[in-house]
């Protein structure tokens, strides 16, 4: 009781206070201790479950970005490729048909692909195919839901050129290497020189002129023999294509059931209003005198054959 008064009427005991205070503390922290290493415990594992969760979250969500890229990878190459395809096709003018690479043929000697595009789409065969940067073949056998492409470097393939540089003729043969053409039927003195870029010469009717074939590789000529071993470098890229062009002709749509009968608007559609027979689809044939026709039914008849004049009727 003394210490209580004296306590509440002076401060002389508060040094006293302070003094037990020090040996007081130390128990009051550890009473307080189980407390404090629980609620840290806790913490600390629930942290370390969020950190882990997250990090598998995040993970995950690295491993499907990465697939993303490399498909957003693929996609930019494939719009790449259909660009050059795109510009092509404006600079050749002519009916086009993008196709997409299905398998090769992967017998020996053979250089054939199979395309996703057939004669349902009205392709046929010894339809040139070309990519975007130069020619790769022709359509050799055409299915409803897929077509057979032939390589220009297949060695039963065969392809009218010409030196783009001063017009020379000659026939490029495949090899049976994707990378290679052969040039068997130039002399020794021939006007072609290493470089030179050789392009379809039209001639055989299949490939229009004005496509880049291939390119000429260094060659030494040789003395004693009549025709020199000349080989060229495809300009079309025939081991890396997906997309391939398979090309008409004609830049209008040709109808081969029924023939159109000539209307009168059709002196319209020809350039200085030429007759009928200028050639374009959907206009009449010209008028020819019987002389003529007979003369040309004549030249058509086989040897031995023998025209009258009811037969030329």
């Amino acid at each position: 009781m003394a210490l209580l008064i004296t306590e509440y009427r002076s401060h002389r005991l508060d040094s006293l206070r302070a003094t037990l205070s020090v040996a007081v503390d130390p128990i009051k922290y550890l009473v307080n201790l189980p407390s404090v290493l629980i609620e840290q415990t806790a913490y600390s594992v629930s942290s370390y479950s969020t950190l882990k969760s997250e990090n598998i979250r995040l993970r995950k969500e690295q491993f499907i970005d990465k697939t993303r890229l490399l498909k957003f990878d693929s996609l930019e190459k494939e719009n790449i490729r259909l660009r050059a395809l795109l510009e092509n096709s404006f600079k050749l003018g002519e009916q086009l048909l993008i196709a997409e690479l299905l398998s090769i043929n992967m017998a020996p000697y053979e250089h054939i692909v199979v395309v996703n595009k057939g004669t349902r789409f009205g392709v046929h065969p010894q339809q040139p195919v070309l990519d975007a940067n130069g020619v790769v073949g022709q359509v050799f056998r055409a299915l409803p839901f897929s077509s057979e492409i032939m390589l220009i470097t297949d060695p039963n393939h065969a392809i009218p050129v010409q030196v783009n540089r001063n017009g020379l003729l000659t026939i490029a043969v495949g090899s049976g290497q994707l990378n290679r053409l052969n040039l068997p039927f130039l002399p020794n003195n021939a006007d072609i020189r290493p470089g030179d870029l050789l392009i379809t010469s039209g001639l055989g009717g299949t490939f229009p002129s004005g496509y880049p074939v291939a390119v000429v590789d260094d060659f030494t000529p040789i003395t004693n023999k009549p025709f020199v071993n000349i080989t060229a470098t495809p300009k079309a890229m025939l081991d890396r294509n997906r997309e391939l062009l398979i090309v008409w002709g004609d830049s209008s749509p040709v109808s081969l059931t029924t023939k159109p009968k000539p209307t009168p608007e059709a002196s319209v559609l020809r350039p200085n209003n030429q007759s009928s027979g200028s050639g374009l689809v959907g206009e009449a044939p010209a008028k020819t005198d019987r002389k003529s026709a007979e003369s040309r039914l004549t030249r058509k008849a086989p040897a031995g054959a023998q025209t009258g004049t009811d037969n030329d009727e």
